[in-house]
């Protein structure tokens, strides 16, 4: 039984292989079923992920743009009694972690001491900032528009 990511990723490497013209096996396994296993093996051992600049930069900016969107669903209702925390600051709370995350943007393209890299974290960082907003602005206003 295949699923749709297994057909898209089948088809991925088939035609990348083709572009490529590849001589050889395309799949691994039987009808490439175990292809995705072999890809993300390759992947875990092909090289160092951790970069020759400021190797502290380069790790904490990831964790710091993960956390801040993780700590977002505290102040987020999924229910009626489904509360993480009940604050009266909620959505200027959830504006102001959010905020947080071009912060781990730009350390991270810092702290790989590349200067593509730096370029595509400020990129990256300008990209969220000029989105937080109008986003602000839409669930502020959304947000005074319930309270009355």
């Amino acid at each position: 039984m295949e699923n749709s990511s297994t057909r898209l990723h089948k088809f991925v490497n088939s035609s990348s292989a083709t572009i490529q013209q590849c001589i050889g096996p395309k799949y691994v396994g039987p009808l490439g079923v175990l292809q995705a296993l072999a890809d993300g093996t390759k992947l875990l051992f092909k090289e160092d992920l951790l970069s020759r600049g400021d190797v502290r930069l380069f790790s904490i900016g990831p964790s710091i743009v993960v956390i801040s969107i993780l700590l977002s669903y505290l102040v987020i209702p999924f229910g009626y009694r489904l509360i993480l925390a009940d604050l009266s600051i909620g959505v200027f709370l959830w504006i102001a972690i959010s905020s947080i995350a071009p912060i781990g943007l730009l350390m991270s393209g810092y702290g790989s001491n590349n200067k593509y890299s730096f370029s595509g974290g400020l990129r990256a960082a300008a990209q969220s900032i000029s989105y937080e907003i109008p986003l602000t602005l839409c669930v502020l206003s959304i947000s005074l528009r319930v309270i009355r």
